[in-house]
């Protein structure tokens, strides 16, 4: 058996490439370009549901309030404004997110929109 050795504490890390060996401290353009962002199509598609469904609430709640539409029950107004609201404000901020995203606005890209899927 060999005998053992001390530890080079001084010892520098190498990090393979294609043609030998490079010293670790050096930085290559690749590892600080962002990766194209996977587009989440599940989430848009919640987002588009909530917005179309709590803009319907929020309509015939705001519809049964004013009297528009006759209702034998008045209480039902208040319930589809609070819960139209509830699906309006998030379905409406992430569907204005994914349309900026797709339409190349500076500033918005898919990485905004979170993705629920995984």
């Amino acid at each position: 058996q060999r005998p053992l050795r001390p530890l080079n504490l001084q010892m520098q890390f190498l990090r393979k490439k294609k043609n030998g060996y490079r010293k670790f401290d050096e930085f290559v353009d690749e590892q600080f370009q962002m990766p194209e962002p996977e587009i989440p199509v599940k989430t848009i598609a919640y987002a588009v549901v909530l917005f179309l469904v709590g803009t319907l609430l929020l309509v015939f709640g705001s519809l049964l309030f004013t009297g528009v539409i006759e209702n034998d029950y008045s209480d039902r107004w208040s319930s589809m404004i609070v819960i139209g609201s509830l699906m309006f404000i998030p379905g409406s901020y992430h569907t204005y997110l994914a349309y900026h995203a797709w339409k190349g606005t500076p500033g918005y890209s898919f990485s905004d929109v979170p993705d629920f899927s995984q």
